[in-house]
């Protein structure tokens, strides 16, 4: 897609604001345990961010990627990576017996592509979006989708699960992206696939870690 006159001052301090959400991950959802509010507040911000930039100036949120036109085309390309990646968590977690399913999972996998279709606007739109688009600055695709492939999967330490599994997602994601821009596609899938990586993979329960201290949710 032809990129937008945007100044490469407005795509850096873009890349440094997405930055400092995802350090305020490290403080807010992993040492002090406010993942809801964290969540809440870092969705509802950006929500705000793209209505405002949607505005003032035509055609973005196209260019970043909320677009209809080409939802099957690039369904058809992330489908057998997904259902790949589903066939991978499940057997995984019955090789490591870790496969833990409640009926948490559904709210999850409703919920959790929210915030998947918000990370992938903020860690391959905004951040692989705008290097890729940066003026007098021909960045190699591969090095781009590194770059954000590293970010993405450093943002999940210390579990070294997640963090590989993040990484291989993203460098698979930055790939679709680069190519054919669609958010939709990529954050619907993020969310279900790292919804039952969660349930299968590395055993744990997200639904429990977000709403359980806040409604005094039980098993």
């Amino acid at each position: 897609m032809t990129s937008l006159s945007i100044s490469n001052k407005r795509r850096i301090l873009e890349i440094a604001a997405v930055l400092l959400t995802a350090t305020g991950k490290f403080l807010f959802m992993d040492y002090l345990e406010w993942q809801l509010p964290y969540i809440a507040a870092a969705t509802l911000s950006w929500i705000g961010y793209i209505i405002y930039r949607s505005s003032t100036t035509a055609g973005i949120r196209k260019y970043w990627g909320f677009r209809t036109d080409n939802f099957k085309s690039v369904l058809r390309r992330v489908l057998p990576f997904g259902i790949f990646a589903l066939i991978a968590c499940i057997a995984t977690g019955l090789y490591q017996g870790t496969i833990n399913l409640t009926w948490h999972i559904i709210p999850i996998l409703i919920l959790y592509p929210i915030w998947g279709i918000i990370q992938q606007f903020l860690l391959i739109a905004l951040t692989a979006g705008n290097m890729q688009d940066l003026k007098g600055q021909n960045l190699n695709k591969g090095i781009i989708i590194l770059i954000s492939a590293f970010l993405f999967a450093i943002i999940h330490y210390p579990f070294i699960w997640l963090i590989a599994g993040t990484f291989v997602l993203a460098m698979f994601y930055g790939w679709i992206y680069l190519s054919e821009r669609n958010i939709y596609v990529l954050g619907l899938f993020h969310g279900w696939i790292g919804g039952v990586f969660y349930y299968t993979v590395v055993d744990r329960d997200p639904f429990m870690e977000i709403f359980g201290k806040l409604f005094h949710f039980t098993n």
